[in-house]
């Protein structure tokens, strides 16, 4: 499995700073952004990753990152020249993706919690079309949602329902079977402009293949696209690391306990 963070995007809600800056450099506590999810794929064990990002940032998030030999991993890059929809991710990572399975992680999506790392894996090994990672909200009419069934199996999905059916948040998170390269393909734009993730995550869904991890009580999750979201995980992140002594997203720490390091 190859790892996509997707980090294009204007960052409108967060105007106006990311009118000079993109929004997945701006620090989260101690870390720049995009430090998370990159986190997120290594704790998948995953080391060859591409980082999408708009044109004029490439070279900004270079600087940071490299080719990401100082934290064990592998890095490129590729450019999403206008925001046409999350799932233009995989098109433009066809060729990097090869024959491989995709995590794809939307680079303003932070989750932390006890045995992260085991319950991406199971649903590494669980994969056969799609699997996603849900998480309680109090305000599910902002975000896409997922319907689960007495079996705790989802039976629907909603985009930023008015009247929702569940409060199951569906975070930023995707793995995805190689064959969504050529279901990206089939897709149709939205009233907005752009293809729709839920639109791809709905065909696994009908035909069976969807499976989905809840991040339950033990988990934090959080959408930065917002003053306030950023500022909340900042916070948390800090009281985190303060009482702890340890801290979140150290990309050479994970390298280190992976071996990936020496």
């Amino acid at each position: 499995m190859h790892g996509i963070v997707l980090a294009g995007g204007n960052g409108t809600r967060l105007y106006p700073s990311t009118l000079a800056v993109s929004k997945q450099l701006l620090p989260v506590f101690n870390k720049p952004m995009i430090y998370y999810p990159i986190s997120t794929l290594m704790l998948a064990g995953i080391q060859d990753i591409l980082l999408i990002t708009k044109p004029n940032d490439t070279s900004h998030f270079f600087n940071l990152l490299g080719d990401g030999s100082e934290f064990g991993i592998s890095l490129n890059y590729a450019v999403q020249a206008e925001p046409n929809g999350i799932p233009e991710a995989i098109t433009i990572g066809r060729h990097f993706l090869g024959t491989n399975e995709a995590f794809l992680v939307l680079g303003d999506n932070i989750i932390f919690g006890t045995g992260l790392s085991n319950t991406l894996n199971i649903a590494k090994k669980k994969l056969v079309g799609s699997a996603i990672f849900t998480y309680d909200v109090k305000d599910p009419n902002r975000y896409g949602i997922a319907v689960e069934n007495n079996s705790n199996e989802i039976v629907e999905l909603m985009e930023k329902p008015q009247n929702p059916k569940s409060n199951l948040a569906i975070t930023g998170h995707y793995m995805l079977a190689n064959d969504s390269i050529g279901r990206v393909n089939e897709l149709k734009k939205s009233s907005r402009g752009e293809t729709e993730i839920i639109d791809l995550l709905g065909q696994y869904l009908q035909n069976g293949t969807l499976t989905h991890e809840r991040l339950g009580r033990g988990f934090a999750w959080f959408d930065c696209g917002t003053h306030s979201s950023l500022l909340e995980a900042s916070k948390f992140v800090e009281t985190i690391e303060e009482r702890q002594s340890n801290m979140i997203a150290c990309l050479e720490e994970i390298a280190l306990t992976k071996g990936w390091l020496t």
